[in-house]
């Protein structure tokens, strides 16, 4: 076992990668991960936690009790890495020199980049749903909360899950109308984007389901202060509100910014899109949410990007020049209240667009149907036992599909 492969984080990216990669190379090669802690939280359920839809014990399992076989796991932080010697320095004092490394660090919150954001309202009139801890709170406030003015605001881009926001607007006005205190409830959604969404088809899709939810839209709303109830742009204009549910900035793993040569001002790493290859070094890879690449930070990404991942680390294992075969694949359920929800399915070249996926027949796209409210709900034990051990989801492609689409010219 002369090679060694050192997998940086235990979350989605890195786990899937280190289960193929051990079913692939068998005992050939050493691998290693590394993660500060042992909870591995399944982050798309901590969208229902606040509603009273699931609990924070049905979300967090061992890290280590994800990986298979004989994978070195070591629960320390990542101190910094040294490209050019290929070693990584560990907060333990460990030194882990690498043949590969692969980054999956996904991306951290920065409430502390946003003024006031973290001041004495935080966990008050303040909250967020993008942490367990942050959407534990929230379940506590948004039981009590039946009437005044509940603003979802997303402070700045890239951040995970961008439709999570807005899944979050959609379960908000269920909740409420469930409760029977709808009509004593505003809700309004704040966005930098000049539209709900980025990309045209599915902005106009959504910006219907929004104004059909009787929930205002206010865009290209740069927030630069948070104060205990209202939101401050940058250009001065004020959004008031009784309860605020914020998406903070974000931002990659901290050690990155202090690895010379490997991130990006915002400590995300600069990513070869169709390789996963860093611009940094041709020993480094990149998987998940770490990578600053031209498409959604969204668990389905990982799951796609992981087959050309571990390709490509094997090339390189191998001396072999790499395949730059990733599209950009991304695929996501939006839940959309009362048991239904929309999906949407799109790549680097192609937006989100009407048709089904994954094929002629199949679930429809961009459209609420209780099929994809059920598909959502089954995400979580197929994440569990198909992605994370690394094995392919039946019918689903790792490139984006066109059959069953209603291409760009076919939808003006």
């Amino acid at each position: 076992m002369d090679k060694h492969v050192v997998i940086l984080g235990a979350g989605t990216g890195g786990t899937l990668a280190a289960n193929r990669l051990r079913r692939v190379l068998g005992a050939d090669v050493r691998i290693s991960v590394v993660d500060q802690d042992d909870d591995h939280v399944y982050q798309p359920g901590l969208l229902f936690l606040p509603f009273g839809l699931t609990t924070a014990n049905e979300l967090v399992r061992s890290r280590p009790r994800q990986l298979r076989g004989a994978i070195d796991y070591r629960r320390t932080a990542v101190e910094h890495v040294d490209i050019d010697q290929h070693r990584v320095f560990l907060a333990d004092g460990t030194v882990l020199p690498y043949d590969v490394l692969v980054v999956a660090t996904g991306a951290r919150l920065r409430p502390d980049e946003t003024d006031g954001l973290t001041g004495p309202a935080w966990g008050r009139s303040v909250h967020t749903f993008y942490d367990l801890p942050g959407a534990a709170a929230l379940e506590t406030e948004l039981a009590d909360f039946d009437h005044g003015r509940l603003v979802v605001n997303v402070v700045d881009l890239p951040i995970k899950c961008p439709v999570a926001p807005l899944e979050f607007c959609f379960l908000a006005d269920w909740y409420f109308r469930e409760r029977g205190v709808r009509d004593d409830v505003e809700l309004v959604y704040v966005t930098p984007l000049d539209a709900a969404f980025t990309k045209p088809v599915a902005a106009r899709a959504l910006s219907g389901l929004l104004a059909e939810k009787g929930v205002e839209l206010v865009t290209e709303f740069n927030t630069g202060e948070v104060t205990p109830n209202s939101l401050i742009s940058y250009d001065g204009r004020e959004v008031e509100f009784d309860l605020a549910v914020v998406v903070p900035a974000h931002g990659g793993a901290a050690w990155v910014g202090r690895s010379p040569g490997l991130g990006d001002p915002l400590d995300f790493v600069p990513t070869d899109p169709h390789t996963l290859v860093s611009t940094a070094s041709q020993d480094v890879f990149v998987i998940g949410d770490a990578a600053a690449v031209p498409t959604s930070k969204a668990g389905s990404v990982t799951h796609f990007e992981g087959e050309v991942l571990v390709r490509n680390v094997v090339r390189r294992l191998n001396g072999e020049a790499p395949d730059a075969s990733f599209d950009g694949h991304t695929n996501c359920f939006i839940e959309s209240g009362f048991g239904k929800a929309l999906l949407i399915d799109f790549n680097y070249d192609t937006e989100p667009v009407p048709g089904h996926f994954p094929g002629p027949v199949g679930l429809p796209l961009l459209k609420e149907s209780r099929l994809n409210h059920l598909g959502k709900l089954m995400f979580a034990w197929l994440y569990w036992h198909v992605l994370l051990p690394g094995r392919e989801i039946p019918g689903i492609p790792t490139a984006m599909p066109t059959t069953g689409k209603r291409l760009p010219e076919e939808t003006r």
